[in-house]
């Protein structure tokens, strides 16, 4: 079977930036209390015109042309999400119509916060099993459309973007010269919780969650599902040149990177300082940031880790492009 790797990556964000001190004017809260609770400086919002698929559009439309692909050579086109208001034709089929994708199969995926991971894995498992050649894989949100502008305790997180990336197969498995670049995942659920995080209802229901139970959870729990995608792949956490959690919360993303004995120089993810909670557009978002500023460099092994309603999580070992 052949490997997989990530070939490019793409990222896009709304232009309008909503700051604390302009929610401070929507809501009884302020920059102070919001930077210490959550770290968020600012965030991302569309517009009213704007859609899941547009934004994902011009992310997936960044990693085409990064890849060198034509749209011809796509196969399958899967896009995370679980904010977008349209149910048929699919937001992923709106993608590959936009780009001029002439055949791919095409699906959205829900799997909340851990969306992106999810659709990463069962994107490389179909090429790995040579059902695509080329995958078009895409987390997008518009959260905003599901935000209770009212409660102060989840309108500070959210917010709206999209990340995308391009998987390839990498024949007979990987070698020295081009190595398999994206790792087993790691992956599962606890239904039990599944209250804990809640988009729940018709079709404008507004995001909820138990904040003080997810933080417990993800500190808790996932640094052994983070320990657990690195020796899937055959590393430690101290060989690891960054980490890409899921962006929900800085508190939480640096409790829980404390407890992985990562080496000093390893790169954390803190794009949720600038970007906010964008959900299952947060792991590609702040990875393709990552690498285009080349604070990652190509084949730098780094820890992907989404996690968030169900509960859900998804993780792997990923090589930059």
């Amino acid at each position: 079977m052949p490997g997989t790797r990530i070939a490019a990556l793409g990222h896009h964000q709304p232009d309008r930036v909503l700051t604390n001190d302009d929610l401070a004017g929507m809501v009884e809260t302020s920059d102070a209390w919001i930077r210490q609770r959550t770290g968020i400086v600012t965030r991302r919002i569309a517009a009213e015109s704007e859609t899941v698929a547009g934004l994902a559009t011009v992310a997936a439309g960044k990693a085409l042309a990064a890849s060198g692909l034509d749209p011809a050579d796509i196969d399958m086109v899967v896009l995370a999400t679980c904010s977008a208001r349209d149910r048929c034709p699919s937001n992923a089929a709106q993608v590959a119509g936009a780009l001029g994708i002439p055949s791919a199969v095409a699906y959205d995926l829900n799997n909340g916060c851990a969306g992106f991971c999810t659709a990463l894995a069962s994107a490389s498992h179909s090429v790995r099993a040579g059902a695509a050649r080329h995958a078009l894989v895409i987390g997008a949100e518009k959260m905003s459309d599901v935000t209770d502008w009212t409660d102060r305790t989840t309108c500070v997180l959210l917010a709206d973007g999209a990340g995308a990336a391009i998987v390839s197969a990498v024949p007979d498995g990987g070698d020295a010269v081009e190595p398999d670049g994206i790792g087993p995942v790691e992956w599962g659920s606890d239904p039990t919780r599944g209250d804990t995080v809640r988009l729940l209802g018709d079709w404008q229901p507004r995001f909820a969650q138990e904040g003080q139970a997810v933080f417990r959870w993800v500190t808790t729990e996932l640094p052994a599902v983070a320990r657990r995608a690195c020796e899937r792949a055959g590393l430690a956490p101290g060989d690891l040149a960054g980490v890409v959690t899921h962006q929900a919360n800085l508190r939480m993303i640096e409790a829980l990177v404390r407890q992985l004995d990562l080496a000093e120089d390893v790169v954390v993810a803190r794009d949720v300082a600038e970007s906010g909670n964008t959900s299952a557009a947060s792991v590609p978002l702040a990875l393709a940031k990552l690498v285009e500023r080349r604070e990652l460099p190509p084949g730098a092994p780094v820890l992907l880790l989404s996690f968030g309603g169900g509960l859900s999580w998804a993780g792997q070992v990923v090589h930059c492009p």
